[in-house]
């Protein structure tokens, strides 16, 4: 006869690691969409500065209407989803199959990562087309400092204020800065690192550290400035209907309109380092 052995499924779920979002620090919410699906931003350029001449009726130079150009903001990201939890199931599953945690579970671990990573890529693009980038450049641990060197150049030279610059770096950017030995000897943050073994900020510059598929491929780090790109999420609308008709439970919906725009005049405030 055989023997039937007892078995138990636990009433604790094996939860997955999430983050919080990470780039809310790095975009603006100056312009507002409420009633509207798109919004259109002035740029005013200025003019040339010339000779006086003490002279005639022109004596500031001849003078030409004021332009202006305009960048408009369409949203264009209207995602949404949906699952069903039968009250059955839940049941039978010791009560883990919980809509309110199920819901708070696809907010962290789907639409979270998902708005983090499209605003990144949105910044990255605007930087390579601006021709704000490093060019193929793997990094190591000798180029590790010097490459952040120059990005931070490339902001000063191009008038990006200095406070409030934030960096997103990967892991391995991460661990080859703190192997720089360029950067443990020479910097301040890094004298305060070889103490700690943390590195919070690099010349005055914030580190956040992000997983590797959260930034375009082939990508090392990114810097930026808050004020560059504006990233409206217009809705956020999340539903739990219990006992909906025709089922027996709950049927769960969500919908996020969201988007990522980079504003012309402070697109270089953007500058990404790509390894290939």
């Amino acid at each position: 006869m055989a023997v039937n052995l007892a078995s138990k499924y636990s009433s604790k779920v094996d939860e997955r690691f999430k983050l919080k979002s990470l780039t809310e620090v790095a975009v603006n919410n100056e312009y507002d969409w409420t009633g509207v699906n798109a919004v259109h931003v002035y740029s005013i350029p200025t003019v040339a500065m010339g000779n006086y001449t003490r002279t005639g009726l022109a004596r500031y130079g001849t003078a030409t209407e004021l332009q202006n150009t305009v960048q408009t903001m369409t949203l264009t990201r209207d995602r949404a989803f949906t699952f069903t939890i039968d009250r059955g199931n839940h049941m039978e599953t010791q009560m883990v199959m919980e809509a309110g945690k199920a819901l708070a579970r696809q907010v962290d671990e789907v639409i979270v990562p998902e708005i983090d990573t499209y605003r990144l890529a949105a910044m990255s693009a605007a930087a390579v087309a601006n021709g704000k980038t490093s060019g193929a450049v793997p990094i190591t641990a000798t180029n590790a400092y010097s490459s952040f060197l120059e990005g931070t150049e490339s902001l000063d030279e191009d008038k990006v204020p200095q406070g409030g610059r934030l960096a997103f770096v990967t892991p391995a950017y991460y661990n080859f800065l703190k192997l720089d030995n360029n950067f443990v000897k020479q910097s301040e943050t890094g004298q305060k690192m070889a103490n700690s073994g943390d590195v919070g900020r690099v010349d005055n510059v914030r580190i956040i550290k992000v997983p590797s598929v959260y930034l375009p491929a082939n990508t090392a780090f990114m810097l930026c400035h808050p004020i560059a790109t504006v990233s409206p999420k217009k809705l956020e609308d999340y539903k739990t209907h219990d006992n909906p008709p025709g089922i027996n439970g709950w049927l769960v919906e969500g919908r996020t309109i969201y988007d990522a725009f980079v504003l012309s005049n402070k697109v270089d405030a953007l500058y990404v380092h790509v390894t290939a």
